[in-house]
C-alpha cells in the first residue's frame, strides 16, 4: 500500500512538473515581453534575497526588507535611488552584488539570457534572436510584422549581441583606467582606486549613479577631467547600443546610417546643450548650488548637471537646493531620457523626436512625416504618443500617491518620482526618508519605467490581433 501511494506521489509530481514545464515553455515563447517582465521580477528577487544576507552590510545584520528591495529594484533597473546610504551601509559583498547587478540590468535582461546562448551554443535560434531583438527594439514586443529596415535586422542580431558585450568591455574598462589615477590624486589609495574607478565606471556607463565612497562626488567637485569622463561615460551609456552598432560598422560614412542613429544623437547634443543654458540662466545667482562659483565652475557644472539629468545620476550639488524653476527644467529633461535599447531611462529621445516631427509636418500642412529623406509611418507616431501619455499617467499617479503618504512638496515629491520612472537617481533628499508604503510605490515606479510602457502594452495584450474589416470614419472635434 506504501510503496504504491509512494508511486503516486511520484507519478503526480512528474505530471505537475511536465505541466509546469509547458506553462514556462508557452509563457516564453508566446510572448518575448511577457518573459522579459518575467526574467527582471526573478532577478530583484534573487539580488533582494542577497542583499537582505547580513554579510551585505557593514554592520552584518539583516538589511529591512524594503530597503533591500528598493535596492535591487534601483539596482537591477540601473536607477541609483537608494534609501539608504551606499557608501556606508553595504559591506564589500554589498557593493560586489550592486555592482554585478548593475551590469546586468545595463544590458538587459533578455540581451543578457541571449548573451549566455550564444556562448554555450556558439549560434542563435530564430527564438532567441527574436528574444534579443525585443531588447535592441521594443516595437518587436507587439509580435506583429516588423518592418526590415528598423535598427537592428533579425539577421544582425548575433552581431548586436557581441557588440553590445565588446562595447561594455571596452568602455567601461576605458573609463575605469581613464578614472584610476583621478582617484589615487583625490587621496585614495592604490588599493582602492583598484575597486573605486571600476566602480564608477560601471556606475556611469549603466547610468546608475550609486557612488562607493563617503560623500559621493564631493572629493572630486573641481577634478573637471574626472567628471568629464563621467561624462562622456554617461553619453556613450544613454546613447543605445543600436547605435553605437551602427557607429562601428558606418563612423565615417554618416550618410549610412540608419535614422534611428541620427535622430538619437542630434537630438541628445540639442537637449544637452539646451538643458545646460537653461539650468545655467535658471541657478547663476543661487548660493545654494554654484551661484558663489566662479563663470568656469559655474558653466562647467550647469552643463555636468544637464548631462546627469539624462539619467546618469551623479551630482555635485544637492538637487534640493535647486531653485523650483530649475526643479521643473530638470524633470522636463529627466522625463525624457536617453536613446532606446540603452541604460537610461523616460520616454527616449526619439519619441520626443518624433512627436516634435509630428508637429511640424501639422504646422506645415504635410500629409507625412518626414526627415532626412525618409517617411515615419504612422504607426511609429501612435506608439511615441502612447508612450508619453503611459509614462505621464504613471507618473501622475504615482505623484499623488507619494505625495498624499508623505505630506512633503510636491515640487521634491514629482522631482523623485521623474528621477524614479526615468532610472536617473537624482534625489532632493526625499528618497531616503520615505515610509514603507511609498517605498514600495517608487519602487514600482521604477520597475515599470525600466521595463518601458511598450513592453508593459505588450505584455497586457499577450498576443496581437490582426482586423479584416474598417469602421466608417467620423472626425471627431479635437483642439
Amino acid at each position: 500500500m506504501a510503496a504504491s501511494r509512494s508511486a503516486g506521489y511520484a507519478d503526480s509530481a512528474r505530471r505537475a512538473t511536465r505541466a509546469a514545464g509547458h506553462f514556462f515553455k508557452e509563457f516564453t515563447t508566446s510572448s518575448p515581453s511577457r518573459f522579459a517582465i518575467l526574467v527582471f521580477v526573478s532577478l530583484i528577487l534573487i539580488f533582494t534575497a542577497l542583499l537582505s544576507l547580513p554579510a551585505a552590510s557593514t554592520q552584518h545584520s539583516r538589511t529591512p526588507f524594503a530597503d533591500a528591495l528598493f535596492t535591487a529594484v534601483s539596482t537591477i533597473c540601473v536607477t541609483g535611488l537608494s534609501t539608504v546610504d551606499t557608501a556606508t551601509h553595504w559591506s564589500p559583498f554589498g557593493h560586489v552584488v550592486i555592482f554585478v547587478g548593475v551590469n546586468i540590468g545595463g544590458l538587459g535582461a533578455l540581451t543578457l539570457a541571449s548573451l549566455l546562448g550564444l556562448v554555450i551554443s556558439k549560434r542563435l535560434g530564430l527564438r532567441a534572436k527574436l528574444m534579443a531583438a525585443g531588447d535592441s527594439n521594443p516595437l518587436r514586443s507587439h509580435g506583429g510584422v516588423v518592418n526590415e529596415s528598423q535598427t537592428v535586422r533579425l539577421g544582425e542580431v548575433g552581431q548586436l549581441l557581441r557588440t553590445v558585450a565588446l562595447s561594455t568591455l571596452v568602455i567601461e574598462g576605458a573609463v575605469a583606467l581613464l578614472l584610476y589615477f583621478p582617484v589615487v590624486w583625490a587621496g585614495y589609495s592604490w588599493f582602492e582606486a583598484l575597486w573605486i574607478a571600476p566602480y564608477y565606471a560601471a556606475m556611469s556607463f549603466t547610468n546608475t549613479g550609486f557612488t562607493p565612497t563617503v560623500g559621493g562626488l564631493e572629493s572630486f567637485h573641481h577634478d573637471y577631467f574626472f567628471l568629464s569622463i563621467l561624462m562622456v561615460s554617461v553619453f556613450l551609456g544613454s546613447i543605445g547600443f543600436p547605435v553605437i552598432y551602427a557607429l562601428s560598422r558606418h563612423l565615417t560614412t554618416p550618410k549610412r546610417w540608419p535614422l534611428h542613429t541620427k535622430l538619437t544623437l542630434i537630438t541628445t547634443v540639442i537637449l544637452f546643450f539646451a538643458g545646460g543654458i537653461v539650468l545655467l540662466v535658471l541657478e547663476y545667482g543661487n548660493p545654494g548650488t554654484w551661484g558663489t562659483s566662479d563663470a568656469w565652475d559655474t558653466v562647467f557644472q550647469a552643463f555636468f548637471l544637464s548631462a546627469m539629468t539624462r539619467s546618469g545620476g551623479f551630482s555635485v550639488i544637492d538637487p534640493g537646493a535647486l531653485y523650483e524653476s530649475s526643479m521643473l527644467a530638470a524633470c522636463m529633461l529627466m522625463f525624457v531620457g536617453g536613446g532606446s535599447a540603452s541604460t537610461a531611462g523616460g520616454i527616449k529621445v526619439t519619441t520626443l523626436a518624433v512627436l516634435a516631427l509630428s508637429v511640424w509636418s501639422e504646422a506645415k500642412g504635410r500629409r507625412s512625416v518626414e526627415v532626412f529623406g525618409r517617411r515615419i509611418p504612422s504607426d511609429v507616431q501612435r506608439v511615441a504618443v502612447a508612450v508619453v501619455a503611459w509614462s505621464a499617467t504613471i507618473v501622475a499617479l504615482s505623484t499623488i500617491l507619494i505625495a498624499q503618504i508623505t505630506k512633503a512638496p510636491l515640487a521634491e515629491v514629482l522631482f523623485d518620482v521623474i528621477s524614479a520612472f526615468a532610472t536617473v537617481g537624482l534625489t532632493t533628499g526625499l528618497t531616503s526618508d520615505l515610509p514603507d508604503p511609498a517605498v514600495y510605490i517608487l519602487a514600482v515606479t521604477i520597475f515599470m519605467g525600466r521595463v518601458g510602457t511598450v513592453t508593459l502594452a505588450a505584455a497586457v495584450a499577450a498576443t496581437s490581433r490582426t482586423q479584416h474589416y474598417a469602421l466608417p470614419v467620423e472626425r471627431p472635434i479635437v483642439g
